[in-house]
């Protein structure tokens, strides 16, 4: 079994404006890709799949200079996250609610962004543990209890 833990941060009020530039950058990610996958609707007749609006994504990075600041599967888990709230729509519709469609997220409604696979490492630096995150920073750990070594 998969157990997720969890651990608070600790970071100084750079990391935290730089960590809320990055939450943001991703919400108007999420924003845009909704937007394309509406229009995409309208051209097509069908909804596009994830790989198609995932493909677009270093296009947008040669126009959008703030996407090229935020690590790329940071980017690619936003499209994700979108396709993710979609399956939970079908899946209520088919349960017999009513549902609408998705809607434009403000800033107070995205509160994450998620690093998958790759791009964070924890580290022991200067007696304290950190987590390194790629193109962000070294952010210190409150540890409440120890790592596991299999985490």
């Amino acid at each position: 079994m998969y157990y997720a833990y969890k651990y608070r941060l600790k970071p100084s009020d750079a990391h935290r404006k730089e960590l809320d530039r990055h939450r943001h950058i991703c919400r108007q990610l999420y924003n845009h890709t909704r937007y394309r996958l509406n229009e995409y609707q309208d051209e097509h007749g069908e909804l596009p799949s994830m790989t198609t609006l995932r493909s677009e994504l270093p296009d947008l990075k040669k126009w959008w200079d703030d996407l090229s600041d935020v690590y790329s599967k940071v980017l690619q888990t936003v499209v994700e996250r979108l396709f993710d709230n979609l399956k939970g729509l079908s899946k209520l519709k088919e349960n017999g609610y009513s549902v609408g469609q998705l809607t434009w997220k403000p800033p107070r409604e995205f509160r994450s962004f998620t690093y998958s696979q790759s791009g964070f490492k924890l580290d022991k630096k200067g007696g304290r543990t950190v987590l390194s995150l790629s193109k962000l920073a070294d952010i210190p750990i409150r540890l409440h209890r120890p790592i596991p070594d299999d985490a």
